[in-house]
């Protein structure tokens, strides 16, 4: 009982002592470790846990296990998951205890499990964490004022309650967003990229001296040094959230040199539908991230695609499904958001092109009743490409706001080269000859086609084709615009695409 006692009154008193520290902005030593309750006998194995939000989700979840294993390296990942989540949230999850987190674990072997209700406490206590990750919220990540208000409280709580007596604590530098993203929280910086990209680098570098914290991963940096390459400003999916491929891929290579100790050069992990080329501009932006995490790199070795790419074949788009066909490149349900790109388009025989899709506008969403096409003129389409469309409306629908148009743009284009564009949009029923689509090619010229897209099966809508072959502009761009035709007569002006085709004409 004595015992029970005394431990109460250490802890009280180790808590009024941490609340007299947490005021300051003072570096704190690490506290010393309370009793550890042994854990079987250490295998070696790394074992990670973010304390984050859907910014961790990117960097740890997707590609991080694949590069482990490819090393042959043992590594346990924890995510402790709320959207938006800032470090003052977890401020207040912790003197609450709350149980609000999902909790995502992915074991040696690539499983992953995702619990709901857990608690910081109960994380900490699930394994014998080697490494223990900090992060702020993405829109607040340049802001030190931010990170100095919570970042000393939700360490303290952490480090006691860490088992492992070597545990080391990590900041995540996280990355700017898109140059055209439109998340509100990007006013902090002027909607500015490298205003952002500084901000944060000085940020995470002084909260860094705050608490006793190892050592910075930083992605920010790598993803930087990426957009300096061939990939440019295409590694975001929504222009902030890094898409599934590279951006992903690029952030899970600096986790892995962090936590390794390891160059992540010539890792064979390499994710399906990436190219060789691709995944080696990622590991090379992150290495170099490594070397110099607080600036970024130019790749001069990686101003093009590195490989002699012949566009002879078709490349054909879908649009709208939840999986891409087989043989085309999908625009999927998921990759309806600005900033979406697909780096270096296959054609029909699976080989790379050089050419690269990026989303501008997004649809309102998708569309399941397109009408099947007949037919192999000018192509053949799967009755899957031919159900499904992004669709938009010129006009409100509903409490639903306008989406006056999508827009797309392909680069990559060889400006002394002219392209034929063609397309696919069907809707079946539904006021039939009056939903006209209008596709406006831009490059060096302009060339629109537009198409009435409601029939009633088995009659279907002409895949029609820009009248004019397109140049593209000086950098290689052509810019399509999808939006309601001139004769769009509906009530809310509905638009749609299913398919796309491009092929050199000349």
């Amino acid at each position: 009982m004595k015992k029970h006692i005394y431990t109460r009154l250490l802890l009280l008193f180790g808590i009024l002592a941490g609340t007299l520290t947490f005021s300051s902005c003072q570096k704190m030593d690490r506290p010393a470790m309370g009793e550890i309750i042994p854990d079987p006998e250490d295998d070696g194995s790394i074992r990670v846990l973010a304390i984050g939000n859907s910014f961790s989700t990117d960097a740890l979840e997707t590609h991080l296990s694949g590069l482990a294993q490819a090393a042959g390296i043992p590594m346990t990942i924890g995510n402790l998951h709320i959207d938006g989540a800032s470090l003052e949230l977890h401020r207040n999850n912790v003197q609450q205890n709350a149980n609000t987190y999902s909790y995502r674990k992915i074991d040696r072997n690539g499983e992953k499990t995702t619990t709901g209700g857990f608690s910081i406490h109960r994380a900490l206590a699930d394994e014998n964490w080697t490494h223990v990750s900090f992060q702020q919220v993405s829109q607040n990540s340049g802001q030190y004022e931010t990170w100095a208000a919570s970042l000393p409280f939700v360490y303290e709580y952490v480090a006691p309650r860490a088992k492992n007596p070597t545990v080391k604590f990590l900041l995540h530098q996280t990355w700017a967003y898109a140059q055209t993203s439109t998340h509100s929280g990007f006013a902090n910086y002027s909607n500015n990229q490298m205003t952002m990209y500084s901000a944060i680098v000085d940020a995470v570098n002084r909260a860094k001296d705050l608490v006793a914290i190892d050592a910075i991963v930083p992605a920010g940096t790598a993803i930087q040094n990426v957009r300096t390459s061939i990939i440019g400003d295409n590694v975001t999916s929504d222009g902030y959230h890094l898409n599934a491929g590279i951006g992903r891929y690029t952030a899970a290579c600096v986790w892995f040199e962090v936590l390794t100790g390891q160059s992540v050069l010539g890792n064979t992990y390499v994710p399906a539908g990436m190219s060789a080329y691709e995944a080696e501009i990622a590991q090379q932006a992150a290495h170099m991230a490594m070397a110099q995490p607080s600036s970024v790199t130019d790749m001069v070795d990686y101003k093009d695609w590195g490989g002699s790419f012949e566009f002879v074949d078709p490349i054909y788009l879908d649009f709208g499904q939840n999986v891409a066909t087989d043989g085309w490149n999908g625009i999927t349900v998921s990759d309806n958001n600005v900033g979406f790109s697909i780096s270096n388009l296959r054609d029909e025989n699976g080989e790379f092109t050089g050419i690269s899709y990026t989303m501008l506008e997004k649809f309102n969403g998708v569309n399941t009743n397109g009408v099947p096409f007949v037919g192999s003129t000018p192509f053949s389409i799967p009755e899957s490409v031919a159900r499904r469309s992004f669709f938009g409306h010129a006009l409100d629908w509903g409490t639903t706001p306008a989406y006056e148009k999508g827009v797309f743009k392909l680069y990559g284009l060889d400006p002394e080269k002219s392209y034929e564009l063609c397309y696919y949009a069907s809707r079946e029923g539904g006021d039939v000859n009056v939903r006209e689509t209008a596709f406006i090619a831009e490059g060096a010229n302009t060339s629109t086609v537009s198409v009435l897209t409601s029939t009633t099966p088995p009659a279907h809508p002409p895949v029609v084709c820009s009248p004019n072959a397109i140049t593209p502009n000086s950098n290689g761009e052509i810019t399509i615009t999808v939006t309601a035709g001139a004769n769009n007569t509906h009530v809310n002006k509905f638009f749609y695409i299913n398919a796309m085709r491009i092929q050199p004409s000349n």
